[in-house]
């Protein structure tokens, strides 16, 4: 793991001058809970702050166990519970192009992170980070609902976690909306 995140909150991911839209790709073990929960709640989140042009967000696995497999029913409920639909979201797998594709990579947790390394390698552009990561709580792991049954807590950590990611990025100036 320490080859591919080499720290917590490399200015290199979030500090470039990036040309047209950030492209964010979020990713789990599987592409039906918490990354598409991810994709979504910070698809709203750059909604409602009007900066939705500025984003394309997306969500992948690192496995095929659920390639073509919609939103689980308890995570597309939890979605639904505050106003977000993930309709026609299907479960894909990422691939190498997404590395060169994407300008950050969020992970959800370090076997994810570990499970990629046949896709990014040692991710020379420092792409790759956990999510929580972005606010506050580095190293720290979003809940998986998957094992638990606790969409409550995947949802807290992904909301704390995208809200983090966001004030990171336009805090840095990408789109000239510096922090004062």
């Amino acid at each position: 793991m320490s080859n591919i995140v080499t720290s917590t909150r490399s200015s290199n991911r979030t500090s470039a001058r990036l040309e047209g839209r950030i492209k964010i790709l979020f990713v789990c073990h599987g592409n039906i809970c918490r990354s598409p929960m991810a994709e979504f709640v910070m698809k709203d989140l750059v909604d409602k702050r009007g900066i939705a042009d500025h984003y394309e967000i997306a969500s992948a696995a690192t496995s095929t166990e659920e390639i073509g497999n919609p939103v689980y029913p308890p995570a597309k409920a939890k979605l639904a519970e505050h106003g977000i639909s993930c309709k026609g979201k299907q479960a894909r797998q990422m691939t190498k192009d997404d590395y060169a594709y994407y300008d950050l990579i969020i992970f959800m947790d370090k076997w994810n992170i570990l499970n990629a390394r046949r896709f990014i390698g040692f991710d020379k552009a420092h792409k790759a980070s956990m999510l929580l990561d972005h606010c506050g709580r580095a190293g720290e792991q979003v809940a998986d609902p998957w094992y638990t049954d606790d969409f409550d807590a995947a949802w807290d950590d992904v909301v704390q976690g995208c809200e983090g990611l966001i004030e990171e990025i336009e805090g840095s100036g990408i789109h000239g909306k510096e922090k004062a």
